[in-house]
């Protein structure tokens, strides 16, 4: 039986909806949300809203009713989910390890010196026992 990832899976329609709550300040109205996609995907406020309620059942989202506007709150911290992706596309493409996913973008991209030179600090901070976010 395939394990049951600890996370619901995100669509990249999804992505964009939480991308748009994590950038809200707190709580954000499903106007706010279709406001800050609109130009980029041309949903509907409706599509909108009704994607922001399946994220609520899926848990990702919670929502309180205020005057009348549901406003939504992410339940899902945004590093966890990339956290939660990088697995899952490590697991997918590269038998589970992440080394040869991260190898591929250091190949794939072309790093600027800066670049490098953070990654080398990130690799000697995780070494190290430190944490960065």
């Amino acid at each position: 039986m395939a394990r049951r990832p600890d996370h619901p899976v995100l669509s990249e329609a999804e992505w964009k909806l939480m991308n748009a709550v994590w950038d809200g300040t707190g709580a954000v109205s499903a106007r706010e949300v279709w406001e800050a996609l609109r130009a980029e995907t041309g949903w509907a406020y409706t599509t909108v809203k009704t994607q922001l309620d399946r994220l609520v059942q899926k848990g990702v989202l919670s929502v309180t009713i205020d005057h009348h506007a549901s406003q939504y709150r992410p339940e899902l911290r945004r590093q966890r989910a990339v956290a939660a992706a990088a697995r899952d596309l490590a697991r997918r493409a590269f038998g589970g390890r992440m080394a040869p996913l991260v190898h591929h973008l250091i190949r794939a991209e072309r790093l600027s010196p800066r670049d490098r030179a953070e990654l080398r600090r990130m690799l000697d901070d995780d070494a190290e026992g430190k944490v960065r976010e």
